[in-house]
């Protein structure tokens, strides 16, 4: 790890020769956004719409974004061609800047932009049979919607399902509907209908879910955006999670009441088959 090649503005160094501020804000107070890029034989997947993403929260945030976009997606290239990677992910890490630690925001601050290498292969993870799924509180901040660097609920949530031996959590909010994934969207199948939660500051508007909305409806499937309950998510036919590094994942059980017939179903396979056909025309 120490000898891989990253980004800090400005500057390509070894991952062990890196440092950024102990005033910088985003380890001070996580006021940072950030994305993840896969990348196939060697291509950034689906990129320009995580930058588009990226833009849109610092926006939220009133951060300013003093890159271009093919600024952004040079610099990940470069990344990509001094780490020799085929397939991995690129993440990516603005931060409001450094300044004296303060409640109130100096809006004079520089931003820091930050980017490494992860040796995580998306082709692999398609090999993953299925998820053990537990039904955790949503502890989170109201603003979901916007990509930041405040994980500790989520960090937490996945903690306590590893421990109790599950593989990762889904998150119910006050009011007993599912909202997502530590880091993924959630959906579950009934007949010919998929749904998942409506894309507002609840949960975040995952670029794999945009893509796999597209291909819901490319297949005649009926795209029911609607918040579910556990139960609900329990009795349905299939259920499976969406993220950049894990495309379309089965959930074979939730809270250890088995989904469907406990394998990855035709609906879940369907999407993740044409996802993968449609890396080509995703690959910038």
């Amino acid at each position: 790890m120490n000898t891989h090649i990253v980004y800090v503005n400005g500057e390509f160094l070894p991952a062990k020769e890196a440092s950024v501020s102990i005033y910088d804000r985003g380890f001070l107070m996580a006021d940072s956004v950030y994305e993840v890029s896969a990348v196939v034989k060697g291509k950034l997947i689906d990129n320009s719409a995580h930058l588009k993403r990226l833009e849109r929260s610092l926006g939220e945030l009133n951060m300013p974004m003093p890159w271009s976009f093919s600024e952004l997606s040079n610099i990940q290239r470069q990344i990509i061609e001094k780490n020799h990677i085929t397939n991995g992910e690129i993440y990516l890490q603005v931060t409001r800047g450094t300044g004296v630690r303060d409640f109130l925001i100096d809006t004079n601050m520089r931003p820091t932009l930050i980017m490494f290498p992860i040796f995580h292969d998306p082709l692999a993870a398609q090999n993953e049979p299925g998820l053990k799924i537990q039904t955790l509180p949503d502890i989170r901040w109201q603003r979901r919607d916007i990509k930041t660097t405040q994980l500790l609920a989520q960090s937490l949530c996945r903690s306590i399902a590893h421990h109790n031996g599950y593989d990762d959590a889904w998150m119910v909010d006050e009011h007993g509907y599912i909202t997502e994934g530590t880091a993924n969207n959630a959906y579950i199948v009934k007949g010919d209908s998929v749904f998942t939660r409506p894309a507002n500051h609840e949960i975040l508007n995952g670029i794999t879910r945009q893509a796999m909305i597209k291909i819901i409806n490319q297949l005649g499937l009926r795209l029911v955006e609607k918040a579910f309950t556990p139960r609900e998510a329990i009795l349905a036919n299939e259920a499976f999670i969406t993220s950049a590094a894990n495309w379309a994942t089965p959930v074979l059980s939730i809270d250890n009441h088995i989904i469907g017939d406990g394998k990855a179903g035709k609906v879940t396979l369907a999407l993740r088959d044409n996802y993968l056909s449609a890396l080509e025309e995703l690959s910038e």
